[in-house]
């Protein structure tokens, strides 16, 4: 293990950021003040490396309190937890959110993904950078999707400092954003979680029923609303009979994959090796994607009470919740909900006085879309890029800390819950014989009524549009976000479930609806998706990495010219997204051609 440290040291402020989070040194191995009785010796090397875990919440450390993490902060914090410096560097260049280079203490990220971008953030950038202006003390930067497409155009300021502020303006305007980035206290609250849901209040809701209902901040409001009653159920039914509820309710994952969850959560549980984790996969990082956004904020006591559920079934006494970084909100108040829960015996060593003991801990991620792959995310957790992993072995195998897991998105864990008050039978008479319950869609773009709908499965997407209001000259529909597909507007009535839409050549994804008018340039979206793919890659693999960035470059020749020199570089677009479909080593590459070709085929897009 190479632990060569450089000569910089870390400032007062950088140091204090780390011993917040690793406490003060014990040694000078450590970083502390030399004595000659700890010259002779480094003590607590193996402790120190088997908390490499924390080496990410370090990162976040340092850079909430400096702003960008210098040469001394790592070598610092690589001291403290035994870290080589080089790998460190490796994964502090890793993430968005993170600068290894001096910037100022403000930032200002400006969303450019495909519902911003169609809802003006070309416009908003530049309005920004004008007020703005040189030696303002904000540095701007163009973001991936920040989740908050119900209001769009979007903007987040973060303000380094002890603490951290920050402040979100949406719908922007470039005097909001400005506001926002300038003096973060004094920017206008958010709006509440329930004004992205235009369902909110209605009592035939499930999965939502409690959002704008109950205050997300109180436990006894949410315990009156029918919460841990679920969890109740689950201690009743003992480990075996959770697994089988969940399993005949026809439940599957809401990520996009659809696997059985009673099966994975089986799989799981009869390992023998110990201990078990489950991780709640909190990362939606997909163009379009918010409802898990909303959920937390909205209802957070439901996805700690499903954590808990799905915990016991699986023989898991830990949790992890891997949460976006782009969401302050939503970290605040899912701790707040774990705090609670965890002061009421309802989390710790003895939840609800059955002899079950099961604690969550809250990860941030940094900006990594890649990271929403489940092995990917196991490495930033651990410590390491995010970058996923070959397989087989299978998480349920071998997952976080090389130790059986069960991971499951937001949505998917908070079905747990009705499955298990109303009972499997219950449950899969909701939707359709292969796709049981509701699902949750994220509906944004070219609507009245942009938001989180709650619908069975088996409704159609012209069901849903009707809902939220589609508007006149619909050019096209993107389901499944950036790595899904478009369809056409004679298309509308699609089914929306996993087999209705694959039947139909597209794919639901997590939900994603992204609705567009004839006034949005398509060419320009297209290659909004290549330059979101191309940054996205974590480069680990060859038809990823270099598919990537051809897809973006034919694209952009196809942008200025037509003809038969279009026609050479579609002919390319269909040869690279075949090799990336066929051996990139995980689902970013794998779906990083499927839009671009949809758009090809179905719309017409550069005829």
């Amino acid at each position: 293990m190479d632990l060569h440290f450089g000569d910089s040291k870390p400032t007062d402020d950088e140091r204090a950021a780390v011993d917040a989070l690793l406490g003060p040194p014990e040694s000078s191995w450590e970083g502390a003040d030399r004595s000659d009785a700890d010259l002779r010796w480094a003590r607590g090397g193996r402790e120190a490396r088997e908390r490499r875990e924390l080496l990410l919440p370090g990162l976040h450390a340092i850079n909430d309190r400096i702003g960008w993490i210098s040469e001394g902060a790592l070598d610092y914090l690589c001291r403290r937890l035994t870290v080589p410096p080089a790998e460190a560097y490796g994964v502090a260049t890793f993430y968005a959110m993170f600068s290894v280079r001096p910037r100022p203490a403000t930032v200002l990220h400006v969303c450019t993904d495909l519902a911003c971008a169609a809802a003006g953030a070309s416009e908003l950038c530049a309005g920004v950078e004008a007020r703005l202006g040189l030696g303002s003390g904000v540095q701007v930067e163009r973001s991936p999707c920040l989740g908050l497409c119900e209001r769009a155009p979007a903007a987040l300021a973060i303000k380094a400092g002890d603490p951290v502020r920050t402040a979100v303006s949406a719908p922007a305007t470039a005097e909001a954003a400005v506001l926002a980035a300038s003096a973060p206290d004094s920017a206008p609250q958010e709006p509440p979680a329930a004004m992205a849901v235009p369902q909110a209040g209605d009592p035939s809701l499930t999965l939502l029923r409690r959002v704008g209902v109950v205050d997300p901040s109180s436990l006894d409001d949410y315990r009156a609303h029918g919460g841990y009653t679920a969890l109740r159920r689950a201690f009743e039914l003992g480990p075996a009979g959770v697994i089988r509820e969940v399993t005949d309710s026809g439940l599957v994952g809401r990520g996009g994959a659809a696997f059985p969850t009673g099966r994975k959560w089986q799989a799981t549980a009869s390992q023998p090796d110990h201990p078990h984790y489950l991780v709640c996969n909190a990362d939606e990082s997909e163009p379009g994607t918010f409802k898990d956004r909303v959920i937390m904020e909205g209802d957070p006591y439901a996805l700690v009470e499903a954590m808990t559920i799905a915990a016991y079934a699986t023989g898991a006494h830990q949790g992890h919740v891997y949460l976006r970084g782009e969401y302050p909100r939503a970290t605040h108040r899912l701790q707040h909900a774990v705090d609670q829960a965890r002061a009421r015996g309802l989390l710790g060593d003895d939840v609800l006085g059955q002899g079950y003991s099961f604690d969550i801990e809250i990860r941030r991620g940094a900006g990594a879309y890649i990271c929403g792959e489940e092995t990917a995310l196991f490495n930033s957790i651990e410590g390491y890029r995010g970058e996923p992993r070959s397989k087989p072995p299978f998480p349920v195998e071998k997952g976080l800390f090389g130790k059986p897991t069960v991971e499951n998105n937001v949505e998917t864990l908070i079905n747990v819950l009705p499955v298990l008050t109303m009972g499997a039978p219950a449950y899969a008479e909701i939707g359709t014989q292969r796709s049981t319950g509701p699902k949750l869609f994220c509906v944004s773009g070219s609507v009245e009524r942009p938001g989180i709908y709650e619908l069975p499965f088996g409704a159609t997407l012209g069901d849903l549009l009707e809902q939220a209001g589609v508007r006149d000259r619909l050019r096209a529909v993107l389901l499944g976000g950036a790595a899904g597909g478009f369809v056409r507007p004679d298309e509308l009535d699609i089914p929306l479930t996993f087999e209705g839409t694959r039947e139909a050549g597209t794919t639901l994804g997590s939900g994603v609806v992204m609705a567009f008018d004839d006034t949005v340039p398509l060419p320009r979206l297209l290659l909004r998706i290549a330059e979101f793919f191309r940054d996205e890659s974590c480069g680990q693999c060859v038809p990823c990495r270099v598919g990537t960035v051809r897809q973006e470059e034919a694209l952009h020749r196809i942008v200025e010219r037509t003809g038969a020199a279009a026609a050479d570089d579609i002919a390319l677009l269909r040869d690279v997204g075949r090799a990336m479909r066929d051996a990139s080593i995980c689902g970013l590459g794998q779906t990083a051609w499927n839009a671009v070709e949809s758009a090809i085929d179905r719309l017409g897009a550069y005829e």
